[in-house]
């Protein structure tokens, strides 16, 4: 029964789910590279417009900022993640 639900919420057997994972990383990696993209550049660019909104004397602003862009580096990421595989349903 446990394993039911650990395959439920993965959406799928593990290593199946891995699988689909690892590939779509795999395209998602490669699209970032052909267009020179990496995660560290987009955050030092995201970081970068934070810190000169910061200049300008909104210093909580920028510390605000800060806590968007880092959680959003995470939060995207897994809800678009979620809404691919939902959208196989």
């Amino acid at each position: 029964m446990a394993n039911g639900n650990i395959e439920r919420f993965l959406g799928g057997p593990l290593l199946s789910v891995l699988v689909r994972l690892l590939f779509i990383s795999l395209l998602v990696g490669a699209a970032m590279a052909f267009l020179g993209l990496s995660p560290r550049a987009l955050y030092e660019t995201a970081a970068r417009f934070v810190r000169s909104l910061g200049d300008l004397g909104f210093g909580a602003v920028r510390e605000v900022g800060q806590w968007v862009i880092a959680g959003a580096l995470l939060v995207v990421p897994i809800w678009l993640l979620s809404r691919l595989f939902a959208s196989r349903r």
